[in-house]
């Protein structure tokens, strides 16, 4: 009989070690809260709400501060994203339910952190990086799609949403349609689009700036 995916088994208070799962989705959820946007406004002297699209990614930060700064901050929204899965590969597997549960986690961290007033971004670079760290071959492929989608239509958004689509799809391919890592992918390509809903309804109607 075919079995399926782990169960998240919850930690038994009467087994330290255990807390270590929790723990982990705790810390990727904090570091995602880190808007290294914000910080890199604010050492500027700007305002990201205030200025540009009034996003906190590294889009808007290209448009305000500079692509150079733009391109670090990406950088660092993907690394804080796949960091955390990274670490939790090593200490329970790359198929385990709370490695997966750590890459969502780092996403949830950054769309809604607690350190900016759950007032985040919208999540592409961050699960860009979870992917990466989960499988490299959806993480490159994705990318490929971002850069494909972002200098075709001149949009960020395209690419994001491109990007997270291939990425997935990757991931099936790779995995399977179900499996944890997977339905992670699932779960961060609907965060993405949910946080792009608007951008899409621009798109539709064909208002949606350059980026």
């Amino acid at each position: 009989m075919a079995r399926g995916p782990p169960a998240l088994m919850l930690p038994s208070a009467m087994d330290p070690e255990s807390l270590i799962r929790p723990a982990m989705v705790l810390g990727a959820y904090l570091l995602g809260s880190v808007s290294f946007g914000l910080l890199a406004a604010k050492r500027a002297g700007a305002d990201l709400r205030e200025e540009g699209s009034g996003n906190i990614g590294a889009t808007n930060v290209g448009r305000v501060l500079g692509k150079r700064v733009g391109r670090v901050v990406l950088v660092l929204d993907a690394l804080k994203g796949a960091l955390p899965v990274v670490g939790a590969r090593l200490l329970f597997g790359a198929d385990d339910p709370w490695t997966a549960a750590t890459g969502v986690a780092a996403v949830v961290g950054h769309l809604a952190p607690v350190w900016h007033h759950f007032r985040g971004g919208k999540g592409a670079a961050t699960s860009a990086g979870v992917l990466l760290a989960a499988l490299p071959a959806a993480g490159l492929a994705g990318f490929a799609g971002y850069v494909i989608g972002k200098k075709t239509t001149k949009r960020a958004s395209v690419g994001s949403l491109l990007g997270s689509a291939i990425g997935v799809g990757v991931m099936v391919v790779v995995l399977g349609p179900d499996g944890p890592r997977t339905i992670m992918a699932y779960t961060l390509l609907a965060l993405v689009i949910i946080r792009h809903a608007g951008n899409i309804g621009r798109l539709v109607r064909g208002v949606e700036p350059p980026s």
